[in-house]
């Protein structure tokens, strides 16, 4: 029987071993996402090694999406025209048995897509990866003071009501943070990787949300174990390019070239992931 990281040793190698398989199947991720992510979630797919797809027109849903290894679903420009092809990929994903993750950019902003969201919640994520104050608008099921897509709540704000929401949609629940919190709604990791900088990078948190369902692809029997290296890689490229970075738009750069280059021993020495 495989034994669950518990320790700090063991997740670095979890990690690095997660990477490497994603490098070496190169999955197949489908992206339903929004127009202002879908460059940043396509370049963070394909320099980690995933196979990025931003198909998201119902007419070819039936053909493409049951040969996608993974689904991503974002809400952020979210329309009445998109919305039914989300579910037609989210009905088609759970038939072949293939891992999906809802990202619910900014859920609590209007009833339009509140709604919306909790439908798709209701359909059965893998996982869900919002910000504290979306995870916290799903898990009351309300609308809330929003600043668009930005939190108005700290990830740890959101503990109890990622592991509520976990517990009743039977999906990983992903809080992200200054510590990005994952839950399956009993255990609870950490992951202490990332730089502030960040956080002034339009879609960082919608491109790991797409290296999450990678992730998921190549591992979907632990996902949050895939849940929490996804987060810990992706800061640590964040990490790394900030040493070459002078700003937003250099660190953008600079955090695509590292993660396309994160090496074992990089990996293994800055990965910091933790039980909380």
């Amino acid at each position: 029987m495989e034994t669950r990281p518990n320790s700090i040793e063991d997740w670095p190698s979890r990690a690095w071993n997660l990477l490497s398989k994603l490098r070496d199947q190169s999955p197949l991720v489908q992206c339903i996402t929004n127009f202002v992510s879908m460059d940043l979630m396509a370049n963070t797919l394909l320099s980690a090694g995933a196979s990025p797809a931003m198909i998201h027109s119902i007419e070819e849903i039936p053909d493409f999406t049951p040969h996608a290894r993974s689904l991503c679903i974002n809400v952020g420009t979210l329309s009445s025209d998109w919305l039914p092809a989300m579910k037609a990929a989210v009905v088609l994903a759970n038939k072949f048995r293939k891992p999906w993750v809802l990202d619910p950019v900014a859920a609590g902003a209007s009833g339009f897509r509140l709604n919306a969201c909790l439908e798709l919640v209701g359909m059965k994520p893998t996982v869900i990866r919002g910000n504290g104050s979306e995870i916290i608008a799903l898990f009351k099921a309300s609308l809330g003071a929003s600043k668009g897509v930005d939190s108005s709540h700290e990830s740890t704000d959101a503990m109890e009501a990622a592991k509520s929401l976990a517990q009743a949609s039977g999906a990983i629940v992903a809080v992200s943070g200054a510590v990005d919190i994952i839950t399956d709604g009993n255990r609870v990791v950490g992951a202490h990787n990332g730089v502030p900088m960040m956080q002034k990078i339009t879609a960082t948190g919608c491109a790991v949300t797409a290296l999450i369902a990678a992730f998921v692809a190549v591992d979907p029997l632990h996902a949050l174990e895939a849940t929490a290296s996804a987060f810990s890689i992706f800061g640590i490229a964040g990490e790394l390019g900030m040493n070459m970075a002078k700003g937003p738009a250099s660190l953008r750069m600079h955090l695509i070239d590292s993660l396309y280059s994160l090496d074992q021993v990089a990996l293994l020495s800055h990965t910091k992931i933790t039980s909380l």
